[in-house]
C-alpha cells in the first residue's frame, strides 16, 4: 500500500500548488485592474509557470486514443500500455521540469530516456497520429534540458524524428520533425526567459531590500554615536555645575553654557544624520574629547604627529575618538586619558589609553549590530582598517585604531550620501546656531583654551 500513499502524497502536492497558483493568478488580475484603473505601471509578473502549463499539450495524443477506441490499432493492449505509460513519464517528467533540483536529478534523465524508447517504439509499430508523440517528447525534453547542451540535444531529437517520421510516413514526417523542432526550442526559450524574469525581479528586491537595511544601520549608528556620546557630555557637565555651584558660580555658569552649546551641537548633527550628510572633523572630536574628560575629572593628553589626513579618514578616527572617550567618562574612574594620533605615508594609527578599572564599555553589555565598538571595528574593516580594544598590561583600557591614509573603500565605509538643499525655514548645518562658537573662538560664557569646539 506504500504505492498509493505516494500517489496519495502527489495528488495533495499537485492540489496544493494547484491551489497556490490559483491565489497569485487572483493577485495578478487585481493588480493588472488596478494599474489599468490608475494608469500606473504594470509590473507584476503573474504566477510562475507549472507543470499543469504544460498538461493541455497531451491532447496531441488524442488521436492515438481515438484508434484505440475504434480498434484501428493492431496489438491494442500494447499501444494502451504503451500510450498511458508515456502520458505518466510525461506527467512525472514536466512537474518535476520547474523544480531545478529536481529537473537536474538522474531519475528525471532516466524518464526522458524511457519515454524517448517509448515514443520511437510506437511511432515505428504504428506510425499515423502516433507519430505526434515526437512534438510532445520535444516539449518535456524543452522543459527539463534548459542549458547550454539543449541545441544539440534539439538538433538531435529533430533528426531522430524525421527519420522516424519519414520510414513511417514518407515526406509527411517533415511536419513531424518541424513540429519537434519548433516545440523543443521554443518551450526551453520561454521557460528559461521566464525564469531568468524572475529572479532579476527577486534580485532587485533583494538589493532594495538591503539598501534599506543598510539605511537603517546607518542611521542606528549615527545615533548611538550622536545621542550617547552627546547625553554623556551633559551628565557629566551637569554634574560638574552641580559641584561648583556652591563655591564657584562663575565656573558653574561656564560648564551650563557647555551644556547649552553641546545640545545646539546635538541638534544640527541630528539634522545632518537624519538627511545622510553628517561628518565629523577629528580636531572638533579632539576638543570635545579634552573638554568633557576635564569636566570628568580626568585629565587629557593628546598629540598628534604626522601629515594632514583626508576628511574621510578624520571621519572615522573622529568616530573612534568619541566613543571611547564616552566609554572612559562613563565606565573606567580613570584620573588620565592619552589621546595619540600618528599619521604615516601609508597608513594613521590612533590610539586612546586611560589608567582606570580597565572597562572600556559597560559591563555585561553586548553591543548590538551597528552600536559601540563593535559598529566601530565593521566600518573600520570595511575601510581597510582595524580597531582593537582590551586591557592595557599596566592597567587601564586601550583602544587603537589603524587605518590608510587613502583608501577609495573609505567612501563606503562612510554610507553617507551627498548633501541635498536646506528647505525654507531650516537651519543650515553648515552654519552655527546661535549662540555657538565660531571656529577656533571660545564657547559663550567659557574661558577661551577650555575644550573650545568648531562648527562644521
Amino acid at each position: 500500500m506504500s504505492w498509493m500513499r505516494g500517489i496519495t502524497c502527489q495528488v495533495r502536492r499537485w492540489r496544493a500548488a494547484r491551489s497556490q497558483w490559483k491565489a497569485v493568478m487572483a493577485e495578478f488580475k487585481a493588480a493588472q485592474k488596478e494599474s489599468r484603473r490608475t494608469g500606473g505601471r504594470f509590473e507584476h509578473p503573474g504566477p510562475p509557470p507549472t507543470g499543469f502549463t504544460l498538461l493541455p499539450w497531451l491532447l496531441l495524443g488524442l488521436g492515438s486514443f481515438s484508434n484505440l477506441l475504434q480498434g484501428r490499432t493492431p496489438n491494442p493492449w500494447i499501444g494502451a500500455f504503451g500510450l498511458l505509460a508515456f502520458n505518466s513519464l510525461y506527467i512525472y517528467v514536466v512537474f518535476r521540469s520547474f523544480v531545478k533540483e529536481k529537473r537536474e536529478a538522474l531519475s528525471t534523465r532516466l524518464a526522458l530516456g524511457v519515454m524517448g524508447l517509448l515514443t520511437c517504439g510506437l511511432a515505428l509499430g504504428y506510425g499515423d497520429s502516433w507519430l505526434y508523440f515526437f512534438p510532445l517528447l520535444g516539449l518535456a525534453v524543452g522543459s527539463c534540458l534548459r542549458g547550454p547542451n539543449l541545441g544539440r540535444i534539439g538538433l538531435g531529437l529533430t533528426a531522430l524524428a524525421a527519420v522516424v517520421s519519414a520510414f513511417r510516413a514518407g515526406w509527411d514526417g517533415i511536419n513531424v520533425a518541424y513540429g519537434t523542432f519548433l516545440s523543443t526550442m521554443v518551450t526551453a526559450a520561454i521557460l528559461s526567459l521566464s525564469e531568468a524574469v524572475r529572479e532579476l525581479r527577486a534580485a532587485r528586491e533583494e538589493l532594495a531590500r538591503r539598501a534599506v537595511e543598510k539605511e537603517r544601520l546607518r542611521f542606528s549608528r549615527d545615533l548611538h554615536d550622536l545621542l550617547g556620546h552627546t547625553l554623556s557630555v551633559i551628565v557629566v557637565k551637569s554634574e560638574a555645575a552641580r559641584r561648583l555651584a556652591p563655591r564657584d558660580m562663575d565656573a558653574a555658569l561656564a560648564q551650563v553654557s557647555d551644556i547649552e552649546s553641546v545640545g545646539r551641537q546635538a541638534l544640527t548633527e541630528i539634522r545632518e544624520a537624519v538627511t545622510g550628510y553628517r561628518e565629523g572633523s577629528l580636531a572638533t572630536e579632539l576638543d570635545r574629547a579634552r573638554s568633557v574628560l576635564s569636566a570628568a575629572n580626568t585629565e587629557p593628553v593628546v598629540r598628534q604627529t604626522g601629515t594632514p589626513l583626508a576628511p574621510q579618514t578624520e571621519t572615522l578616527l573622529g568616530w573612534v575618538v568619541r566613543e571611547a572617550v564616552t566609554n572612559v567618562v562613563r565606565h573606567s574612574d580613570a584620573t588620565r586619558c592619552e589621546i595619540t594620533v600618528d599619521s604615516g605615508a601609508e597608513r594613521v594609527r590612533l590610539t586612546i589609553t586611560d589608567d582606570g578599572s580597565g572597562a572600556g564599555a559597560e559591563p555585561g553589555r553586548e553591543d548590538v549590530g551597528g552600536t559601540g565598538l563593535k559598529g566601530l571595528t565593521e566600518r573600520l574593516a570595511a575601510a581597510g582598517g582595524s580597531l582593537e580594544a582590551g586591557p592595557s598590561p599596566r592597567g587601564g583600557f586601550t583602544v587603537t585604531a589603524q587605518l590608510p591614509t587613502e583608501s577609495l573603500e573609505l567612501l563606503t565605509a562612510m554610507t553617507v550620501g551627498p548633501p541635498t538643499p536646506t528647505a525654507p525655514g531650516r537651519a543650515d548645518p553648515g552654519q552655527a546656531d546661535p549662540g555657538q562658537a565660531a571656529p577656533g573662538q571660545a564657547a559663550p560664557g567659557r574661558p577661551a583654551g577650555f575644550g573650545s569646539r568648531g562648527t562644521r
